[in-house]
């Protein structure tokens, strides 16, 4: 099997799942629309001087995104369960293109869902310049780096059947501490934990529009060593599914 036609059947198999529609497109469009529908007039949410179209467009498009990511970790997880990967690793297809697919295949998804996402905050009144649009989809896309190892990772440690709750509970808990639904105080416990995480960070792209950077240094290493941390702990949990098999 040649690079290009496995990550064309990737992509295929992955744009016809039901879960993907469902979890990474129809749900965060959902929740955007109830949340920030009755609060479109809200102009300073929360005190971050953000509206809250806008916030929330940043804080479900990150939800949406996330989930997208770590999907990777699913399709991993089954094809453990039925064999594919054994029989993968006696073709001439490289592990680096296996691993490749699955990034690529989240990305295309994660891709999705932002444009989905701000052409409804757009229909919210949700303003921003060309290069403010540009910028803030670029530091999503980098923040989704670490993501795409963890989804890696949980693909190998977790079993078929523990996926799903794995997936659901570890977007849950990073989407409440990283402030997706609600802006985080600034000082306190809850802050500290907020700025140790990836998904704050996803969600402080929203300060393009307002004229800041979205992040500052701490952002990008934080990003820098979950991204470092994830890959390494994903490359030892295959090497040891491997040397299982």
């Amino acid at each position: 099997m040649s690079a290009a036609t496995y990550t064309r059947y990737e992509v295929l198999r992955t744009f016809r799942s039901r879960r993907f529609f469902v979890f990474s497109l129809g749900f965060p469009l959902v929740l955007y629309f109830l949340i920030a529908g009755p609060n479109h007039n809200v102009k300073n949410l929360g005190g971050t001087g953000i509206s809250a179209p806008l916030y929330f467009m940043i804080g479900l498009t990150a939800f949406g995104t996330m989930n997208a990511m770590l999907s990777s970790g699913a399709r991993i997880a089954g094809e453990r369960a039925a064999g594919w990967n054994r029989q993968l690793r006696i073709t001439p297809l490289p592990t680096w293109i296996y691993f490749r697919t699955k990034v690529v295949t989240g990305y295309l998804m994660a891709a999705t869902t932002m444009v989905l996402l701000f052409a409804a905050g757009s229909s919210l009144g949700v303003r921003l310049s060309a290069g403010e649009w540009v910028k803030t989809a670029g530091l999503i896309l980098v923040g989704l780096v670490p993501f795409a190892a963890m989804g890696i990772l949980m693909g190998h440690l977790v079993t078929i059947d523990s996926i799903g709750p794995a997936m659901g509970g570890t977007t849950a808990l990073l989407s409440l501490f990283g402030g997706v639904w609600f802006p985080i105080s600034h000082g306190g416990a809850l802050f500290d934990i907020a700025q140790a995480l990836p998904s704050y960070w996803l969600v402080q792209a929203s300060h393009v529009a307002i004229g800041g950077q979205g992040w500052g240094l701490r952002g990008w290493i934080v990003v820098a060593l979950w991204t470092a941390v994830c890959a390494r702990l994903a490359a030892r949990a295959y090497r040891r599914d491997t040397t299982r098999n």
